[in-house]
């Protein structure tokens, strides 16, 4: 490993690492020891470096781009800094930039800014310079950007935006700075220190770029504060905004039960409730809020269980996703919605706000979907559902030259409303290619377009093509043991519980059904062979308004077509359509689904005698029950 030695006043080699650091000595708290004190030395730059100055560049740019000159200073001063921005493409590195820091701390709480003179070899625009960078922890940065510099001489004031932060601060002074127009140049900048003037006022500073903004969250989920501006009025009256470290807020929780927020401004969810997050720059009130309206424990989207040999995804923690160009394209100018995408707990989650419509593009490569059968996505509404809430999916094939635009685009769409909709939970979406029949060819898909009416906004989760294996016309193994305590369950058919007494699994009603219950790796099971119809009698009228869901468990190889009823006296009757086959639905051939009961209305939940299976094919059914 290359050692690099700095000298105290003038540096003799540079670093070329994007990160050095040198380590205070640890201070160890003894009782009746004085505590530590720093010098107050404002000096980084006059005539030279001031004591204990040291120097590191940045990664990738050119190591030797800095020179103490002697020829050009500004009013007759011994030395300056001289900096070579390089031309572009230079070998040596691709820009100019570098930090100034000390070994130990000094005291700068007495100043209110940081002063230098700078020139310029042409008019130019500095990217960044500032204080505060010490390669290490970097606390109290400040940045001013773009900086135009010119062929004169003049005076840079970067002010110091809470001074008494600054009780033992190492970054002195830093710099970046790229080629004009593909060339490079060169800068000066002399008398480099900190000053106590006085007259710097009118302080302002903002969080979230001054924008009171509300948002709905869940215990779990970690928002970053970010927008973080302030702006200083100069002596000569002209207001300058800087780009800050957040540690100089202070940042306040209406509600610490509800939301947190540390020093760095992490906001983290940990109740339920409502929470405003607001900053204070020393004694001035930061402009923006965010206000945290909080529901509690997230729930996530039901986990996929299709084997990933069987699956192309997009968007999903429970595959290897194929790579997508973007999740919104923001779409202008007629696109409102926006990202705010968050993670609970490892699950990553895409959040849609302000939602009209948005894209997901896939077009490096496009998809091949032409041996996949269905499109799946997983959407959760936050919201109260609207009247006439709807949600159109569109699929865009990109034709055989594989580039949006041009004749050979086709697609095909499919739109959604209640009771597929529904509001605080998640609806899954599983959308066959045969519904699309515009949707002329699959091989290079680029697109899915998501259009909404009347909804808001709306969370996804698990967006990914499938295609059915082939499956045995009889299942191997058992349906998935249910997890769910007994004591939120009202059971119809399932070995796993008690199930409701009496109930007349194969009541006849001139269906051609056979219904028979057989054996399945030693599970009862219900087993529909040649399903039209089949009914299912209760031996006594069921309350289950109580209760949230129905669970049904079904299997299926060769049904294209498969509905559930509930039924109330009347009779009032409403279906449900489950995907067939469920080859590919899980490795062992079965589906598991959980169907809000609002999805049944309006039959009487009180009053429920009757339930019914309609379609076609071989079907076997196990764990049919409401759940909590």
């Amino acid at each position: 490993m290359k050692k690099y030695i700095f000298n105290n006043s003038i540096i003799k080699s540079f670093l070329a690492l994007s990160v050095f650091f040198l380590l205070n000595g640890c201070k160890r708290e003894i009782s009746g020891l004085s505590p530590v004190t720093y010098s107050t030395n404002p000096d980084v730059f006059i005539d030279g470096f001031s004591a204990g100055l040291n120097y590191g560049a940045y990664g990738g740019s050119v190591p030797s781009a800095f020179h103490v000159d002697s020829s050009i200073t500004y009013n007759g001063s011994a030395t300056s800094m001289r900096f070579e921005v390089p031309d572009q493409n230079d070998p040596k590195g691709a820009y100019a930039g570098g930090a100034y820091f000390t070994s130990v701390g000094r005291d700068l709480s007495g100043y209110d800014a940081l002063t230098f003179w700078a020139k310029a070899s042409q008019p130019a625009t500095l990217g960044v310079v500032g204080f505060g960078n010490d390669f290490g922890a970097s606390k109290y940065q400040v940045a001013l950007n773009n900086l135009a510099v010119n062929f004169n001489w003049k005076k840079i004031i970067i002010p110091i935006p809470d001074p008494s932060k600054l009780n033992g601060e190492r970054g002195m002074f830093y710099y970046s700075a790229g080629p004009e127009n593909g060339k490079g140049y060169t800068f000066w900048i002399d008398e480099v220190k900190f000053e106590k003037l006085g007259t710097i006022s009118n302080a302002t500073a903002a969080i979230l770029n001054g924008v009171d903004k509300v948002q709905s969250s869940f215990i779990g989920i970690n928002t970053t504060i970010d927008g973080i501006t302030t702006s200083f009025n100069l002596p000569a009256g002209v207001d300058e905004s800087l780009s800050i470290s957040p540690y100089y807020f202070n940042f306040t929780s209406s509600n610490p039960a509800a939301a947190t927020v540390n020093e760095t401004g992490i906001v983290s969810i940990v109740g339920t409730g409502s929470s405003k997050i607001t900053a204070k720059l020393g004694n001035t009130d930061a402009k923006g809020s965010l206000t945290i309206n909080s529901s509690g424990s997230f729930t996530a989207a039901p986990t996929p269980t299709k084997d990933a040999a069987n699956v192309i995804s997009l968007f999903s923690d429970a595959y290897s996703n194929a790579p997508v160009d973007y999740y919104n394209g923001y779409w202008a100018p007629y696109q409102t919605t926006l990202s705010a995408d968050f993670e609970v707990n490892g699950d990553h989650v895409l959040n849609y706000t302000n939602f009209n419509f948005v894209g997901i593009q896939v077009s490096s490569p496009t998809i091949d979907a032409s041996s996949m059968s269905n499109l799946h996505l997983d959407i959760y509404l936050p919201a109260a559902l609207n009247t006439g809430a709807t949600f159109k999916v569109q699929i865009v094939d990109f034709g055989a030259n594989g580039a949006p635009g041009g004749s050979d685009d086709v697609s095909g769409d499919i739109t959604f409303a209640a009771p597929v909709l529904v509001a605080n939970n998640w609806a899954r979406l599983d959308i066959p290619f045969s519904s699309l029949p515009t949707l002329l060819t699959r091989r290079h898909l680029g697109q899915i377009i998501l259009v909404g009416t009347n909804i808001s906004g709306f969370y996804a989760d698990n967006i990914y093509f499938w295609k059915n294996p082939t499956i045995p016309e009889t299942p191997v193994s058992a349906a998935p043991a249910p997890t769910i305590a007994a004591a939120n369950v009202l059971s119809i058919f399932s070995d796993a519980y008690t199930n409701v007494p009496g109930t007349d699994f194969s009541p006849y009603w001139g269906q051609g059904t056979v219904s028979s219950q057989v054996p399945v790796a030693g599970n009862n099971t219900l087993k529909y062979e040649g399903l039209d119809f089949q009914g299912t009698q209760l031996a006594s009228n069921q309350n289950v308004s109580a209760y949230g869901f129905l669970h049904v468990d079904y299997y299926t190889a060769n049904s294209n077509s498969l509905n559930v009823f509930l039924i109330s006296p009347g009779p009032v009757q409403t279906s449900y359509t489950l995907s067939v086959p469920t080859s590919g639905a899980s490795s062992s051939g079965w589906s598991s689904v959980d169907i809000p009961l609002s999805a049944f209305a309006p039959v009487d939940l009180t009053n429920l005698n009757q339930m019914m299976f309609t379609g076609n094919g071989n079907i076997f059914l196990d764990n049919i029950y409401f759940h909590k």
